[in-house]
């Protein structure tokens, strides 16, 4: 009986969600995936006067939607402070996260999340004005800095200044906007945050010389969405939403060639693009699931270069943000 009890506990645990909540029928039911976001870091999450959503994670929530119901479009925006990101997911306001969000243990643990592959790789810096002339991190030793309550932020920042044993005047407010206002408006002497955030605030001054960003980071700050914990099949559609944009750009595949690429004979494209049947099944989800992604949304090329790279305001290089071909970070496990 012992047996028979542990069999049938471990299958429990091997099906995860089987008995449980279905995001994927929810969101089937619904017709629209309600994606938890950032509001206002340009790059990554931001909104136009007309409502209109763009950046790298607004991209990720989109390919997730074109997986899933067919149409990129069908995403519901849900703009989330930093205290209330993970609480929206827990309890259902949202489906996923893709918001500016770092992968730890204690998140990916005690709060229970999942968190997807990573689809930028960043760290923490510092903003300074150039009229103060500080050229190190050290040379903050005694200021006042500027930074968000509840984040990976205001911890790494108080780590490094003690384990360095330097002191420093917390300036510290709840939302991004409001550390963002508070260092224009001098009422501190640097602000802290991931680079790639400083890059995108700096942006949207008149005048982006008048401030510099330190060259030393002192954290790595993964960045991607998340999923609450308990339905693995969910887990696994976010999951490989990502892979396919890194897959297709690995492969040679964009929104601009993928038609073409139907008419290949190679197993593995026709396989990728639902060609041939069985990663759609294997999901859950439609066979042209990467199809979808790639013709609607990019590979993760085309979402990184207009969002956040060269071709955009922020003008940030690939780094470790490249194809592990190229030297970076970036590798999709195989799409089979």
């Amino acid at each position: 009986m012992r047996k028979v009890i542990a069999f049938l506990v471990l299958g429990l645990m091997a099906t995860g969600s089987a008995f449980g909540k279905s995001v994927l029928k929810d969101v089937k039911k619904r017709g629209k995936v309600k994606c938890g976001v950032t509001q206002g870091v340009a790059g990554f999450s931001a909104p136009d006067s007309k409502g209109n959503w763009s950046g790298l994670e607004v991209d990720v929530c989109r390919a997730v939607a074109a997986a899933v119901l067919g149409d990129a479009k069908k995403v519901q925006f849900i703009s989330l402070s930093a205290q209330a990101r993970f609480t929206a997911l827990q309890s259902g306001e949202v489906d996923m996260l893709s918001r500016v969000t770092t992968w730890t243990l204690s998140r990916d643990t005690a709060l229970g999340l999942n968190f997807g592959p990573t689809t930028f790789y960043d760290g923490q810096g510092f903003m300074v004005r150039k009229s103060d002339k500080i050229k190190s991190i050290k040379e903050l030793n005694g200021a006042s800095i500027c930074t968000q309550q509840g984040t990976t932020t205001e911890l790494n920042l108080t780590d490094y200044f003690r384990a360095n044993r330097l002191k420093f005047k917390p300036v510290i407010y709840e939302s991004n906007d409001e550390v963002t206002q508070a260092f224009f408006k001098k009422r501190c002497d640097a602000f802290t945050n991931d680079a790639s955030g400083l890059v995108a605030e700096r942006s949207k001054t008149k005048n982006p010389d008048d401030y510099i960003i330190l060259k030393e980071l002192i954290s790595k700050e993964p960045l991607g969405p998340a999923v609450a914990h308990g339905d693995d099949q969910w887990f696994d559609i976010v999951k490989w939403s990502v892979y396919a944009m890194i897959e297709a750009e690995e492969k040679g595949i964009s929104s601009k060639n993928v038609d073409k690429f139907l008419k290949s004979k190679d197993p593995g494209i026709k396989r990728f693009l639902g060609k041939t049947v069985g990663n759609g099944k294997s999901l859950g989800i439609d066979e042209k699931w990467a199809y979808n992604i790639i013709k609607q949304v990019g590979n993760y090329a085309e979402i990184f270069e207009r969002n956040v790279g060269m071709s955009s305001p922020l003008k940030l290089e690939r780094g470790v943000n490249a194809l592990w071909t190229k030297g970076g970070l970036h590798y999709a496990p195989p799409v089979r």
